[in-house]
């Protein structure tokens, strides 16, 4: 298994897209591959195909060095821990010390935009320490800085066009979304292509909006008006805990309308087209294909 490609977070839906481009889009046959998961159950179907199914836990030490033996490339997706200060970078730290112990050759990461000092995202700080992580463990790395995902919008839209109004602090900030699939897709080419050495990827949709912007061209799609409401941070915050929103979230979805405003997550750029060949979906085509989802 010299040549084999690990993915962590395989019962998931970026992990499993990955996999799914690995062995579809870019002819990586199944043997290949290693989907790596808590409940290695939920994987039976990847099994069936011929891909070596394992267990691994990021809590538990022990299982990762199991589940990475043998892995020469590692993709660690990044875990869903983010609510909890100090467990998503210690998870992701010890996938990294699991790649070193397996002798792996290369470590692929999910990221975010600019995740450094001065992203008010709140998760920010983990995928930093991450990123550290990997560089200070002297293995090549691929670095994949994931744009904010438009199937997020099926998680904001569908109450905003119910009630007519986007309520933000966001401003004039924009937002450069990008499809799950197109992200999938071109990890899974930066991993089965890799670089001579060591790089990192913004990977970005085509073009960025303000969410005024985002919620014309949703009334358009949908034939529902949606008026824009600017507030600031902590009108927002208060508003959201008016709303029952509970009360260790609202911090980090205002985080995410600051970082919006700051500019952090409106970068574009052409990295999903030179992985792939072809240009991520639009904005407003994915919206007309998922107008139910959205609120349609």
């Amino acid at each position: 298994m010299s040549d084999t490609i690990l993915v962590t977070g395989a019962s998931g839906s970026l992990g499993g897209a990955v996999i799914r481009h690995l062995i579809d889009s870019e002819g990586v046959a199944p043997g290949r591959i290693i989907a790596v998961t808590r409940d290695a159950s939920k994987l039976g179907a990847l099994a069936e195909k011929g891909v070596t199914v394992r267990a691994g836990d990021f809590d538990d030490d022990a299982s990762l060095a199991a589940a990475f033996a043998g892995a020469k490339t590692v993709l660690i997706v990044s875990t869903d821990a983010v609510g909890q200060p100090g467990t998503r970078l210690r998870q992701h730290r010890a996938a990294v010390s699991a790649a070193l112990e397996a002798g792996a050759s290369r470590i692929g990461y999910t990221s975010m935009f600019s995740p450094g000092p001065g992203n008010p995202v709140l998760f920010a700080p983990d995928h930093h320490g991450t990123e550290e992580a990997i560089r200070a463990s002297g293995i090549p790395y691929s670095i994949f800085r994931n744009g904010w995902y438009m199937e997020n919008l099926s998680m904001s839209l569908p109450a905003t066009v119910a009630s007519g109004q986007w309520f933000t602090s966001a401003g004039q900030g924009r937002t450069s979304h990008v499809q799950r699939d197109d992200l999938a897709r071109a990890i899974a080419a930066g991993l089965a292509k890799p670089p001579a050495d060591s790089a990192t990827y913004t990977l970005s949709g085509p073009e960025a909006f303000t969410n005024a912007e985002i919620a014309a061209m949703a009334a358009e799609v949908l034939g529902k008006p949606i008026a824009v409401v600017d507030l600031t941070d902590e009108q927002l915050a208060e508003g959201m805990a008016a709303a029952g929103v509970p009360a260790p979230v609202v911090p980090l979805l205002v985080s995410f309308d600051a970082a919006t405003r700051s500019g952090v997550l409106g970068t574009v750029t052409g990295d999903v087209e030179s992985l792939t060949g072809r240009k991520p979906i639009a904005l407003r085509a994915w919206m007309e294909a998922n107008k139910a989802a959205i609120g349609g």
